[in-house]
């Protein structure tokens, strides 16, 4: 409704989006098939990071050299990561005496004080 005034149809009615100039039924069948194929995919990609992992974890575990402390051991504690020591500061604390080994390969460790 326009009130003493001219209606002016906007140039955006007259123009065809690329996905009304390009639908046809076969893009609609092709679509269907590709949503189809998407778990296929998704589990191809699954199993190739499964295997980059286990990959990595061999790498990994090829230089790591296990360590293995008895009851009565003197062992240092880690308490900071690499790349938070500066140059003059230690990352570990201790001397600790190992007091009892876990089935899951930690310690129970007891410093100077038996604490």
């Amino acid at each position: 409704m326009v009130y003493s005034g001219e209606a002016i149809v906007p140039v955006e009615v007259g123009v065809e989006s690329d996905w009304i100039q390009h639908h046809n039924e076969d893009n609609v069948v092709r679509r269907l098939l590709e949503m189809d194929l998407a778990d296929e995919a998704r589990a191809k990609a699954a199993i190739r990071l499964m295997a980059y992992q286990q990959r990595m974890r061999q790498s990994y575990n090829r230089r790591v050299i296990p360590r293995l402390f008895q009851v009565g051991d003197l062992v240092w504690k880690n308490v900071k990561s690499v790349g938070d020591v500066t140059k003059l500061e230690a990352p570990w604390v201790g001397p600790f005496r190992v007091m009892e080994k876990l089935r899951s390969g930690a310690y129970y460790l007891e410093d100077e004080g038996g604490r």
